[in-house]
């Protein structure tokens, strides 16, 4: 799996998962030809100025060489410091293992990379698997505002980030099979690597006991760390340099 930002290439795979997960997800409160006309509009010429705008986010996520599903942010405010997560789309086809979860960590953490301090995510109400989604990796619903889709009106979720006590991670856990063994990853916990986050595994999901990385490029699990906090996925090379020395020892 790979997440990456989108290109101009990508315009009719985003635009194809677009309408396929909203006629999927969406029928029982939106007709086709509302969902036509919203894609037209959304994803239509004007589109490719959206990935050149340096307050737009649009990533991708790929398996085996093919694009399955999409994020599309912006960064808003004075100083550009709020990050809005505005649409996460997997096609149908490719919905499970993890992949939803994983292009949200890794579109939260672009965000935060680029200007944004916090993050919003926006649903509409009417979307229960959507509401579940966000509430259970780490948001709880903040408010509510109206959005027009087509002729109509609707109202959407917005969702912010839990509040977080002091010394606790941003509480997203996934449960995970991987080589056939069963892992709780913690993307609160992640290392950066070389092409992708390492993140905590656990073998609980009270993160009791410590399994290990999952690297964030490949979703492996076999790799190594030495003691001075490298850590090397053996599938796909991606390297955690080591951690740095604390101050006191210097």
């Amino acid at each position: 799996m790979e997440i990456r930002e989108a290109t101009e290439s990508d315009v009719d795979a985003i635009r194809s998962i677009a309408h396929n997960s909203l006629s999927s997800t969406y029928t029982d409160f939106l007709d086709e030809e509302t969902i036509d006309d919203a894609i037209d509009q959304w994803y239509g010429d004007a589109f490719v100025d959206d990935l050149d705008d340096d307050h737009a986010l649009i990533m991708v996520v790929e398996r085996d060489g093919e694009v399955v599903g999409f994020s599309q942010s912006e960064l808003v405010g004075q100083r550009y410091d709020t990050g809005q997560l505005l649409w996460l789309h997997i096609d149908p086809d490719q919905r499970g293992g993890g992949t939803g979860v994983r292009l949200l960590v890794r579109t939260r953490e672009k965000l935060l990379e680029e200007s944004a301090d916090h993050v919003q995510c926006f649903v509409l109400e009417d979307n229960e698997g959507g509401n579940e989604f966000y509430a259970d990796h780490g948001f709880e619903q903040a408010g509510q505002r109206e959005v027009e889709i087509g002729d109509e009106t609707f109202t959407e979720n917005v969702y912010v980030e839990s509040e977080i006590e002091s010394g606790d991670e941003w509480n997203a856990i996934d449960e995970l099979e991987v080589d056939d063994e069963t892992i709780y990853v913690s993307y609160g916990e992640a290392a950066r690597g070389s092409k992708a986050p390492f993140y905590g595994a656990y073998e609980t999901e009270e993160q009791s006991s410590r399994y290990g990385w999952l690297c964030g490029h490949c979703d492996s699990i076999d790799n190594a760390m030495d003691s001075m906090g490298r850590i090397e996925c053996n599938a796909c090379g991606n390297r955690r340099k080591a951690t740095r020395w604390d101050a006191s020892y210097l």
